[in-house]
């Protein structure tokens, strides 16, 4: 396991060859360029998640991995009720899902049945490639506090039946 940079994470996110899974398991994120409209969204002022600049420049990101046979899948496990931030991110996750992003949904206690939890840890992570794992280590406030990449075969492993068991867990 080798800590990476925000700067070495971005390389690896624009540059696998042709998937990228990532496992989201956090009740919210602190991503300083989501919260205002966040905040809107709590308040019961909805806006268009494209007005946020970093979010507006993925979605033609992840067209572009589309057209270039690139895959991006992800599931997220909610809670039952699910947070404000996580009903925020099914709201917000139309337009991914319209950019050619995968997006599952499954509850806790559905990745419990499975076996996915608490087996896959604390931790959100990518699977690119079936090659390269990028965790990430998230403090109480929601903060990423740690990236770390993972390349070990038994790490890869793990990360491929989790994989699995979390598209199970949603029922795809």
């Amino acid at each position: 396991m080798q800590a990476i940079t925000g700067g070495e994470f971005g390389h690896y996110m624009r540059t696998f060859e042709t998937s990228a899974f990532r496992l989201e398991q956090q009740p919210g994120y602190a991503v300083d360029y989501e919260a205002e409209q966040f905040a809107a969204f709590r308040a019961g002022d909805v806006r268009d998640p494209r007005e946020m600049p970093e979010f507006a420049a993925w979605l033609p990101t992840v067209a572009q991995y589309l057209a270039e046979g690139r895959r991006i899948e992800r599931v997220r496990i909610h809670q039952v009720p699910p947070t404000d931030y996580q009903r925020w991110t099914r709201y917000v996750g139309q337009w991914n899902v319209e950019a050619g992003e995968v997006i599952h949904y499954a509850t806790v206690d559905q990745a419990q049945q499975v076996g996915l939890l608490p087996e896959a840890g604390p931790y959100d992570w990518w699977l690119l490639d079936d090659a390269r794992i990028l965790r990430m280590t998230f403090d109480e406030d929601n903060v990423c506090i740690a990236r770390h990449l993972l390349t070990d075969e038994a790490s890869l492993e793990r990360a491929r039946t989790w994989r699995e068991l979390a598209i199970r867990a949603a029922g795809g």
